[in-house]
């Protein structure tokens, strides 16, 4: 079984940009499709995003559609989670999260749906 490690994340300010990055080593992430989640201090986890094993389908949180995109590259086995437009609020730990699936369009935003994550990186959002 492959792990999932996350890089990216820090101290930006409001308005600011971040990239985080999600790599299977260990295996692929070709037969998963990819979700990332998140908690802020405090407050239970979250559903952030997700999208589907072939990349064609995403799905958001309403809090931060417009300003998030996530991405996939399989042939790199790595899952991106593109943050514009940064606020306060945003502050968290962001995982990443894998499910197995056959189903190539499908994607999945309940955290119980997901068998794989990672280790967690923080955001912080400065004002």
């Amino acid at each position: 079984q492959g792990q999932l490690v996350q890089y990216g994340g820090g101290l930006v300010q409001a308005g600011d940009s971040l990239r985080l990055s999600c790599a299977a080593s260990g295996g692929t992430d070709t037969d998963y499709a990819m979700g990332w989640f998140r908690q802020a201090p405090g407050k239970e986890r979250e559903f952030v995003g997700a999208i589907s094993r072939n990349g064609g389908v995403t799905y958001y949180n309403d809090s931060v559609k417009g300003r998030f995109t996530i991405s996939r590259d399989n042939a790199k086995n790595t899952v991106y989670l593109q943050m514009n437009r940064l606020k306060p609020v945003d502050t968290a730990v962001y995982f990443c999260a894998a499910r197995r699936t056959y189903m190539a369009s499908t994607y999945y935003y309940r955290d119980g749906e997901y068998s794989y994550w990672g280790q967690g990186t923080r955001v912080t959002v400065s004002s």
